[in-house]
């Protein structure tokens, strides 16, 4: 059995149970018309939290399968179903996809609990499309949040019977101030990949600055792990103060030592107001391969010489991070979220294997998120991959939940099922290895990844399970090198059909959404390690 079918059927066996068709609902739900619905605003805003009024002509129950949020607890809910007697109406704070603008609300008859879901990787509008094989149920169940009003959707055996669709549209903001060429497709919402563009564009920015800092230049430089490397105590300094700025509950900078060395990891913290000592990290080092020794043609990216910029390695990483802690320190969470920025990961993992290792007396780790070297990938001519861990073989899925929950948010608010079921086909061909380093068109690969060289071997090591995202690796030029800038990446992910830093918007606009909707997720349900 391939690793993708062993994976579907330990899902299935825990968490679903099939079903077929999705129109109609037996002789009284035909009664029931999708016009009989109104949704309002006309222009429904997409990848950002907005007010949407729900009116019911007629007496039915509505099942929201996106992100709300829940007006007692005010915190994330994945779904929830609504009962609407005639003429009543319900509005909602919703999070509807980013980058998939069709999205669909299930309908059935008065007092409904039991619904139809879509298959993990396949969007909504393909499953009402008559994408059906392999189709999942939920159920409605009461809110588990203290103080929470709307219920909760849960995995259930029955789906209730057929149900009536409605489709409707939605349009994402965009900038004013750029074009195509700059990324504006991805350009708004409430994290978008132009954010992170010009957090890299800044933090890499080499103009001379006799002023700005200890590197000599306007950005944050040099950002090697050393005693003596006053640039990288600025970038710790500067990260600290970005962090506190976000209004976070608080933020600390660990100092530790390692062998002969200080090391730092600077973490912003945002209480969970239920489970406050679970911890939710999402992670990435913000040091850089430090000069070694000088090799000659170094300046070609002769390995073995370091680099001033780590644009790549790891600037994007980090400014995902930030980009993240920005926006959910303004929620509610259930458990705590802690944001962290890893000193020493090129040494070693110190950083990451210090926390990991010496967290607070009754603290856990629910799951952790890891960004290391994203952004050159698809929908460049590289592959994204998104690898899941730990892995116990290699025969089978070791983590079904994690994969299910990995597709889940790929297949319909990144609408890459086309892209995964290629990266599916690729994986299964080759593994890993090819991923990191050959030309791939149009491919998303959602494996375990049966290696660990960043900072999630760390909390993989302490029984956590990890979620991370990565794309061209041991194949890039510029690995370590002092060509590791941001405009090497935007030569890379240059493409026939569009401009490099057009691809390179939309690849940080996947990632840093995908983290975003999988720490909603795992706020409210963790996904548990399957092999403890």
């Amino acid at each position: 059995m391939s690793r993708r079918g062993s994976a579907l059927l330990l899902v299935s066996l825990m968490l679903i149970t099939p079903l077929s068709g999705c129109f109609g609902e037996g002789d009284s739900s035909q009664e029931i018309t999708e016009n009989d619905l109104k949704v309002s605003p006309s222009i429904i805003p997409g990848g950002e939290w907005a007010t949407i009024t729900l009116k019911a002509s007629k007496e039915m129950s509505v099942f929201i399968p996106y992100f709300i949020q829940d007006p007692g607890s005010l915190r994330a809910q994945n779904g929830t179903v609504f009962d609407l007697k005639e003429g009543d109406s319900v509005s909602m704070n919703a999070l509807f996809p980013p980058r998939n603008s069709n999205i669909v609300l299930l309908i059935g008859n008065y007092g409904r609990e039991n619904w139809p879901i879509r298959a993990s990787d396949v969007s909504w509008a393909a499953w009402a499309n008559g994408a059906t094989d392999g189709s999942s149920s939920i159920m409605a169940v009461a809110n588990e949040d203290p103080g929470g009003e709307w219920r909760w959707v849960v995995h259930s055996n029955q789906s209730g019977g057929d149900v009536i669709i409605k489709s409707l549209e939605t349009v994402r903001d965009q900038r004013s101030d750029l074009t195509d060429a700059d990324g504006v497709g991805a350009s708004g919402g409430w994290v978008n990949g132009r954010d992170v563009y010009e957090w890299v564009d800044f933090i890499t920015d080499d103009t001379p600055c006799a002023t700005c800092g200890p590197d000599g230049a306007v950005g944050y430089l040099d950002r090697w792990i050393g005693n003596a490397n006053p640039s990288y105590e600025h970038a710790i300094t500067y990260f600290e103060g970005v962090m506190q700025g976000y209004g976070l509950d608080r933020v600390e900078v660990h100092r530790f030592q390692w062998n002969t060395a200080w090391a730092v990891n600077i973490c912003g913290y945002k209480d969970g107001s239920v489970y406050p000592d679970e911890w939710l990290i999402f992670g990435a080092h913000f040091d850089i391969a430090p000069p070694v020794a000088y090799t000659p043609g170094a300046e070609m990216g002769v390995p073995g010489y370091g680099t001033r910029h780590g644009a790549y390695d790891n600037a994007a990483g980090s400014s995902m991070v930030l980009s993240t802690a920005k926006v959910l320190a303004e929620f509610d969470a259930r458990r705590t979220m802690v944001f962290c920025l890893w000193s020493s990961e090129e040494e070693g993992l110190w950083g990451s294997r210090s926390f990991a290792n010496d967290l607070p007396d009754g603290v856990t780790v629910s799951n952790y998120l890891n960004l290391d070297m994203a952004g050159v990938n698809f929908p460049g001519d590289y592959a994204l991959s998104v690898y899941l861990g730990p892995d116990g073989t290699g025969e089978v899925v070791d983590q079904p939940g994690m994969f299910y929950l990995a597709e889940w948010i790929g297949a319909d608010a990144l609408d890459l099922s086309y892209e995964m079921e290629r990266g599916e086909k690729a994986w299964l061909e080759d593994g890993e290895s090819p991923l990191w380093g050959d030309i791939y068109e149009d491919t998303v690969a959602i494996y375990e990844s049966p290696t660990a060289r960043s900072d999630h071997d760390s909390f993989q090591n302490i029984g956590v399970a990890t979620l991370g995202w990565n794309g061209l690796v041991d194949g890039y030029p510029c690995y370590h090198r002092e060509c590791d800038t941001m405009e090497t990446m935007i030569d890379y992910m240059d493409t026939d059909n569009s401009t490099g830093i057009n691809n390179l918007v939309h690849s940080w606009d996947i990632v840093t959404w995908w983290a975003v909707f999988a720490f909603l997720h795992m706020d409210q349900t963790p996904v548990p390690n399957e092999l403890l």
